[in-house]
């Protein structure tokens, strides 16, 4: 099944709030997160970025990581996840394991 246009944007904006609302609900204070139309970009003391972003001409999730590099993701609806495009890992698992050491417990941040 492919996304439309306007469920697509539905999907990524309820993903970057959910990580958003996860770091303030988990108290990240020191990190620096700001959610700006349609790119969410995550900054801690030490000047490493993170940034989460919709590609809206492949329906993709891109992730720019410090700790893990760059990686792509699309929807799988039969899974309910965001699947890497060249392999390993889904999003949530990515973000969960990144995240966690960051603000120094365990969240998830999709989920």
């Amino acid at each position: 099944m492919t996304l439309d246009d306007s469920s697509f944007a539905t999907l990524v904006q309820d993903v970057l709030e959910r990580i958003a609302s996860a770091l303030e609900d988990a108290g990240a204070d020191d990190l620096d997160v700001d959610l700006t139309d349609g790119v969410l970009t995550i900054e801690d003391d030490a000047g490493r970025t993170w940034v989460v972003n919709r590609h809206v001409p492949l329906k993709q999730m891109w992730l720019s990581s410090p700790v893990s590099g760059a990686a792509h993701f699309a929807w799988k609806a039969e899974a309910g996840r965001w699947i890497a495009t060249r392999g390993g890992p889904p999003l949530d698992e990515v973000l969960a394991a990144e995240l966690s050491a960051l603000v120094g417990k365990a969240i998830n941040p999709i989920g």
